[in-house]
């Protein structure tokens, strides 16, 4: 078998991890508060830079992905002007272009964002965060080729700039309506703490450390998920559409509503252009009756004419659920603070233990019903979550349980206590995995 890097080659290496949503989820896009905690399951990706306009990339992860593709840097963009969507259409007509673009537009976003001039590269991905699971497996990617891309060309990036990178590359390149958060937590977090990120658009607060006993893991539902779906994309135009009517019926005007989306200036829009500062009791007292339940995307245009969001675009002939859209954000916003606040109470000397794992875990239980109210659920990790409900009232140490990420499948996160609730988790996943005859992933 033919060596990946030439003899000689100088090979740069990116780590980064992939991440459970313990709090927060599909709130990001809306401003949210949210909880992430980097897992220790990792991505490693190789670089070695080439002259001939080759991309030649590798792959040795033990799942659906083409182990190999290539292409060359005139098929994706016949001009040093990057064009994204070009470049995704020409990349996706490759086979195995559904993975590796989320490599690629790394590169391109860098091309396009920073100057570097692209000259090909061979490119090894050893990926130990497995796809599909609702961790994060691109964000791993694209963080540990933007890590060895920063290391090749010798740039330096400020603050949250290589996560912000990440989340263009995701978004322009790849076409996935994703927030912030995945990128944050992949690049900015710490195995074994949680990562609180407001999400306007990028504020990092000091890492949490977990309790003395308490654990949050992960368990495989077997269930795909993916943020490219449609479910994903419509639940977060549908919560855009709903901060724009409440806009509006505040009184603020299209226009400036349509000058947001060209400048990003959102001094005269209210609650700051997020849906997440807007208080669980203004949303139900002054809101919640003016919001449809259900509109098609042309009787919105017609009325409202625009949504704030630049990453998504209205279907007229969809029907989209508003109302139930809107509202997450909004509680789950409140829920995600009051989560942070009982773990950091939690700590204390005199803290009601049972008690506040108890409230902890009744907020997982909120935010994982309200997934389903969205339609983002699946029955796979509605009986997880059912399994742990069962657990905890038997007393075996584990408290609460939700969906994470993107939903419609993907990981359920559980809150354990001590070696007695990640032993119960353990047979949890273990007898999951068996009833199903399936080798499914653990994560801690």
């Amino acid at each position: 078998m033919k060596p990946i890097f030439e003899k000689n080659a100088t090979v740069y290496t990116g780590i980064a991890p992939g991440r459970l949503d313990v709090m927060g989820g599909i709130a990001d896009y809306s401003g949210s508060l949210v909880l992430q905690m980097p897992i220790s399951q990792t991505t490693k990706v190789q670089v070695a830079i080439r002259q001939d306009g080759m991309f030649s990339l590798h792959s040795d992860s033990n799942d659906e992905r083409v182990h190999h593709y290539q292409i060359h840097l005139s098929d994706i963009t016949p001009t040093d002007n990057v064009d994204y969507t070009e470049a995704r259409n020409a990349i996706k007509a490759v086979a195995g272009g559904h993975w590796a673009i989320y490599c690629l537009g790394a590169f391109l976003v860098l091309a396009k964002e920073r100057g570097i001039k692209l000259t090909g590269a061979d490119v090894k991905i050893t990926g130990k965060v497995p796809l599909g699971k609702g961790v994060s497996s691109s964000a791993a990617l694209e963080m540990a080729t933007l890590k060895a891309l920063a290391e090749a060309y010798q740039l330096t990036f400020e603050g949250t700039e290589l996560a912000r990178l990440g989340q263009l590359a995701e978004n322009r390149v790849v076409g996935a309506p994703c927030g912030l958060m995945d990128q944050l937590a992949s690049y900015h977090g710490k195995h074994g703490a949680l990562l609180p990120i407001t999400c306007q658009p990028d504020i990092l607060h000091p890492l949490l450390a977990l309790p003395k006993g308490v654990h949050l893991v992960g368990i495989d539902s077997g269930v795909r998920h993916s943020v490219g779906g449609a479910s994903y994309g419509d639940v977060r135009t549908a919560a855009f559409m709903g901060y724009s009517i409440i806009a509006q019926l505040l009184e603020t005007k299209v226009e400036v509503l349509e000058a947001f989306r060209n400048t990003g200036d959102a001094s005269k829009l209210p609650y700051g252009g997020y849906l997440a500062n807007i208080s669980p009791s203004d949303y139900e007292m002054r809101y919640r009756s003016a919001l449809p339940d259900r509109i098609y995307g042309r009787d919105f245009i017609a009325r409202y004419k625009v949504s704030t969001d630049t990453v998504t675009t209205i279907d007229p002939a969809k029907e989209y659920r508003v109302k139930v859209a809107t509202r997450h954000p909004i509680y789950e916003n409140y829920r995600t603070s009051l989560y942070r606040m009982l773990l950091e109470r939690l700590s204390g000397e005199d803290a009601d233990r049972k008690t506040i794992l108890w409230q902890l875990g009744e907020l997982m239980y909120l935010c994982h019903a309200s997934y389903n109210a969205c339609h983002l659920g699946s029955s796979a990790t509605d009986e997880l979550v059912e399994r742990v409900k069962l657990r905890q009232k038997k007393g075996h140490g584990v408290y609460g349980a939700k969906i994470t990420g993107g939903g419609s499948g993907g990981t359920v996160v559980v809150l354990c206590d001590g070696d007695l609730g990640l032993e119960t988790a353990h047979n949890i996943a273990k007898s999951y995995g068996n009833e199903r005859a399936m080798d499914l992933v653990f994560f801690d």
